[in-house]
């Protein structure tokens, strides 16, 4: 009985284990089903995830285009660069005698050291790594050029190798490194945990055109085994890179390096905060050269600042905006040349002092020669007289001033003008208050020389695709509006050359004798952030010149800029344009012309003395000279300058009488030397306090002189 029990628990048993089993099987069945008819399982897509482990896809890179000078010279292009791998696994050799990997690492070590600029030991950490197949060496291995690579190369060192890829190299360093910018290497990681590497514009023609320099890359995708070797027979999809086209700037290397080298020549001989130039041809409006002192070079990025300040920085301009403010009174048909006003200091309604540089002026003299004298107070009388805050706010922005003039730079700024009352509209007037960009000026001035026509200024000469050698674009000039006539053109032409060539006027130190550079001259006061009002320091100045080279027939167009310069020490700008302008002469091949007669004509001082004061007045100012006659006398007993002394035109004349009762005279402005040697004619002992020209004295002109007086005068570099 007891046998016939236990088989039957036996085939007890054995029905479940045969149902468990039965259970079982159909929990896979339809587990198998669920997965082969399902597209996705758990939130995961199985055709995708297959896909992915056993498809692959290849990079190709495309090659970034060059940026080369409108004369073919390479400013930036690709080149090779090279990362150092050491493979340290002993199953990539298979031939003891040929090894596939390092096999003595301290001599590994030992000799890509001196190499490489690390120590022996942190390369050693690097190859000492366990269970790993093949280690690189940090920064110190990325990077490499062709050269450094020869160098290991000679070494036969087993397991060591190179990866290829490409960095942008600028041959030239720090040169219109503002223009150009930078590129640099960006390393990312793809859905294959794979390192690409693309090179990206970060700032100038780099960064404004980088979707066109960088071009498309291309990619092979194809079917791998678990090796990672391609399947046969499978299908391979490809697309072929398309290169980044090759961009030529408007730059003339010439005319840049003429820059470079005046503004290298500035810094080792003097101290400002930055120096600033831009050039453009004065009949296209292409922009041929542009730098700025302190700079950097694209190879190392040493910058200190991001912002090219010929494009992305507006500052106020200072006195150089007379030309349009003195335009915009022209094309309203309101301006007299030979209206007169009051020189010195102009009072305005709520009480506030407007001065000229010389605040004690050059007493009633006319609007065309305030201009030459960049004399404040002539602004503000034209203004007052015959413009309005209406008039002149619509002419600046006709001229493209508050607004972008499109030129192909990223973070190109507006600057503003903002100006609504009377002391605001009068400083505007003589460019304080408002800001501007040098390009802006660039813009404003191409007016000048294509007759009334405005021209927006441009930097891309052509866009080529390397392959096809096909232009894709082209640069061209390109007028934006008619901004004033060609009388207007004409008179402030004129007005440029009287403050430039002739003597005494405030442009006088850009004068070249023959070369017939025309400019006017600007020097603004710095604003104090902390007070609301402007620094006061000699230092605390934007000193500026708006020129154009050659009057007639002009070639270029130059604004420079210089903030800070030690002690407002102009000589740092004069010597600048007058280097440049002399290059440029150079390599146009245009001689310096005779100077006209008419105007520049010398005469050899006669005397004067015991002839009478009336009619030799008369006389010395037909000639065009300055007169001041010192006392109440009928007949002249000293003169300064003295008899046989060279003269031109403009030249300051004092006629000393014969009365007994002589006054101090007024040598505000006057040089250092004029001032001495006319005030001991008078026999009045100098002390001189500074360097340049007289801004102030300690006795009050109109003072009566006495025996033994003794005066003080203050000096500074004249703006």
């Amino acid at each position: 009985m007891k046998k016939r029990k236990k088989t039957r628990n036996n085939i007890k048993y054995s029905k479940l284990v045969i149902l468990g089993s039965l259970f079982l099987f159909v929990l896979m069945l339809v587990r198998v089903t669920q997965l082969a008819l399902s597209d996705e399982i758990d939130d995961v897509n199985l055709q995708a995830l297959a896909k992915k482990r056993t498809t692959t896809t290849d990079i190709i890179e495309a090659k970034r285009g060059n940026i080369y000078s409108s004369d073919g010279e390479v400013l930036a292009q690709n080149v090779s660069s090279y990362k150092l791998i050491a493979y340290l696994s002993p199953t990539r050799t298979t031939d003891p005698d040929n090894p596939k990997h390092v096999v003595d690492k301290e001599k590994t070590a030992r000799e890509l050291a001196p190499i490489l600029g690390i120590s022996e030991e942190e390369i050693l950490r690097y190859l000492s790594k366990e269970e790993i197949y093949q280690t690189e060496f940090g920064s110190a291995g990325k990077g490499l050029t062709e050269l450094t690579k020869e160098k290991i190369e000679q070494l036969n060192l087993p397991g060591i190798d190179f990866e290829e890829s490409f960095k942008r190299y600028y041959p030239k360093g720090d040169f219109a490194s503002y223009v150009l910018g930078y590129a640099k290497e960006e390393v990312s990681v793809n859905a294959e945990n794979k390192e690409e590497t693309s090179i990206s514009g970060e700032m100038g023609i780099e960064k404004y055109y980088d979707s066109t320099l960088k071009g498309e890359d291309g990619y092979t995708t194809y079917q791998k085994d678990l090796r990672g070797y391609k399947i046969a027979g499978t299908n391979e999809i490809s697309k072929e890179a398309s290169d980044g086209k090759n961009i030529y700037l408007t730059l003339n290397s010439s005319i840049q390096f003429f820059v470079e080298q005046a503004l290298k020549e500035a810094a080792e001989n003097y101290n400002f905060e930055w120096f600033t130039i831009m050039i453009a041809d004065a009949k296209t409006g292409a922009i041929l050269a542009s730098s700025t002192s302190p700079s950097f070079d694209p190879n190392k990025r040493d910058i200190a600042n991001y912002l090219d300040l010929n494009v992305s920085s507006p500052y106020e301009p200072g006195s150089t905006m007379k030309i349009f403010t003195y335009m915009a009174a022209m094309e309203q048909g309101v301006y007299n040349g030979n209206e007169t006003y009051h020189s010195g200091v102009y009072t305005t309604t709520d009480g506030t002092e407007i001065g000229d540089w010389n605040r004690a002026g050059w007493g009633d003299i006319t609007f065309d020669r305030g201009f030459a004298l960049s004399s404040n107070v002539g602004v503000i009388n034209l203004i007052d007289r015959h413009l309005s805050a209406e008039i002149l706010r619509s002419y600046f922005k006709k001229l493209g001033f508050s607004k972008k003039t499109g030129i192909e730079l990223p973070n190109e700024a507006t600057g503003k003008l903002n100006f609504k009352y009377e002391t605001e509209i009068f400083n505007a007037g003589f460019g304080q208050g408002i800001t501007t960009t040098p390009v802006q000026n660039i813009q404003a001035l191409t007016s000048l020389t294509n007759n009334g026509v405005m021209l927006k200024p441009y930097l891309v000469e052509k866009i080529v695709d390397p392959k096809t050698k096909e232009v894709i674009y082209k640069g061209k000039r390109e007028e934006v509006d008619t901004v004033a006539s060609e009388t207007t053109v004409n008179k402030i032409k004129d007005l440029m050359w009287d403050t430039v060539n002739t003597p005494g006027m405030t442009g006088a130190g850009y004068r070249l004798d023959g070369y017939n550079l025309i400019g006017k001259t600007g020097t603004a006061q710095i604003a104090d952030e902390n007070s609301g009002g402007y620094l006061t320091g000699a230092s605390d100045i934007i000193s500026s010149f708006a020129g154009i080279y050659p009057k007639d027939d002009s070639k270029v167009i130059i604004y420079a800029s210089v903030k800070r310069p030690e002690g407002g020490n102009q000589k740092v700008i004069w010597e600048a344009i007058k280097n440049i302008v002399v290059n440029i002469s150079k390599y146009y091949g245009t001689d310096p012309v005779s100077v006209s007669e008419d105007v520049l004509e010398e005469y050899k001082l006669t005397s004067y003395k015991n002839k009478d004061v009336t009619s030799s007045k008369a006389s010395l100012e037909s000639m065009g000279m300055n007169v001041t006659v010192i006392g109440n006398g009928n007949e002249i007993v000293k003169q300064y300058p003295t008899k046989g002394e060279k003269i031109t035109k403009g030249t300051n004349i004092f006629l000393i009488t014969n009365d007994t009762n002589l006054t101090v005279p007024n040598v505000v402005g006057l040089s250092s030397k004029q001032a001495e040697d006319l005030l001991r004619l008078l026999n009045i002992s100098v002390k001189l306090d500074g360097n340049g020209y007289v801004t102030s004295q300690s006795i009050a002109p109109g003072s009566l002189i006495t025996g033994g007086m003794e005066i003080t005068l203050s000096l500074a570099p004249k703006f």
